[in-house]
């Protein structure tokens, strides 16, 4: 089997390893192996942070819905039901940004999801 000398190869991996590693602590950003341990480990971490990230929202907008529902004397639950039996389809980002930022807007849909548990 012949021998295979993979210089520029082997420099183009570790320099890329190197620069994506620029900034660690210690050995993480100078030698290779440990660079390219430490770089594996942040693509984990970043794989996962992008799916917490939703998550993190979705809780967040549910907070500020139901603290302006309070306001307007609902729970969160129950106004969530009564927007789903009035046929209201908005999602929980666009009811937080209303609640945030429309306090009219807000309390008609309150109305809406009050009139719509009281039918039944």
């Amino acid at each position: 089997m012949p021998r295979v000398k993979r210089g520029p190869k082997r420099r183009a991996y570790r320099s890329k390893t190197l620069k994506a590693a620029s900034g660690y602590f210690l050995t993480k950003s100078k030698l290779n192996r440990a660079a390219q341990e430490a770089v594996e480990k942040a693509g984990v971490y970043a794989y996962v942070g992008r799916r917490q990230k939703k998550r993190d929202f979705r809780a967040l907008w549910i907070i500020r819905i139901n603290a302006a529902c309070r306001q307007s004397d609902i729970s969160y639950s129950k106004f969530i039901a009564g927007l789903k039996k009035g046929g209201i389809d908005l999602n929980r980002k666009m009811l937080a940004l209303i609640a945030a930022d429309d306090e009219a807007g807000f309390r008609l849909l309150v109305e809406q999801s009050k009139a719509a548990l009281a039918k039944g």
